[in-house]
């Protein structure tokens, strides 16, 4: 979730730990092996230590044990996509391109698209959830939770106190943010009550919000487009049944920087 302090990665560990123990340890063989990848193929230090490697590879781990069954192809999965993640997010890095946890998402939609082709029994059968029923406080923060695929509210809470222990600031914008989102979604584009008391249009408006957080007017500009902004790209690509991923906050927070750039440049 955008923040540097290793603190606060083992309580998002433990976040993950509490909702699941196979996720929590896909996350730190992921993690582990994006950065050691980045450590063979001698790609600077710097970025190393900022663990600039490791936080979209941790995504992938997480979401293969969401989409696919235990086994050995499982874990060869997790070990490949970090590697790909890794490098991925070094290219865009060399590039000076910023593009938060599209390697995640690039390598996930890869990796699920080809073990959905060629060994779709070891895809996860979704089961029948009940719709959870809506709690205007419980649902912002399972949107915290399921950034990191965790549909409950220990885990989202860890996930809000993680967050806080870097940059308390930046947790009040992500709270904010997820209730604004799952509360348009809801009143306005009428979406499902059980997927928004889930969080799960309110996940990307977390990372929208948080990526923008600051104590200036313009902060608070520029999250509430990048939320709203997420939010429509996340309706329109559940109407066509597409996996989302965090792939709306990528987009959304690439544009509000680029029209952020034209404008300033014409001024």
């Amino acid at each position: 979730m955008l923040q540097e302090n290793a603190v606060t990665g083992m309580v998002f560990l433990a976040g993950i730990c509490f909702g699941s123990v196979s996720m929590g340890v896909a996350a730190l063989l992921a993690a582990t092996t994006g950065t050691l990848t980045a450590i063979v193929l001698k790609f600077p230090s710097e970025n190393i230590n900022k663990g600039l490697y490791g936080f979209s590879a941790a995504l992938t781990g997480v979401a293969f044990v969401l989409f696919f069954n235990p086994g050995v192809m499982l874990w060869m999965m997790v070990v490949v996509g970090a590697v790909l993640s890794a490098c991925i997010q070094h290219f865009f890095i060399r590039q000076n391109i910023p593009v938060f946890t599209l390697p995640f998402v690039l390598v996930t939609w890869f990796l699920v698209f080809v073990l959905h082709s060629f060994f779709p029994a070891s895809e996860v059968t979704p089961s029948a959830a009940e719709a959870s029923s809506l709690n205007y406080f419980i649902f912002p923060v399972k949107g915290f939770g399921q950034v990191i695929f965790q549909n409950n509210i220990i885990s989202g809470l860890l996930f809000i106190l993680a967050v806080a222990i870097c940059s308390p600031v930046a947790a009040i914008y992500g709270m904010a943010g997820s209730l604004l989102s799952g509360l348009i979604a809801l009143y306005l584009f009428d979406v499902p009550q059980g997927a928004v008391a889930d969080g799960l249009f309110s996940f990307n408006a977390v990372l929208c919000a948080i990526a923008f957080s600051g104590k200036q007017f313009k902060n608070i500009l520029q999250a509430a487009v990048a939320v709203l902004l997420s939010l429509v790209i996340s309706i329109k690509m559940s109407e066509y049944n597409l996996l989302q991923l965090t792939f709306p906050f990528v987009a959304a927070t690439v544009l509000v920087i680029s029209l952020q750039k034209i404008i300033f440049t014409k001024k």
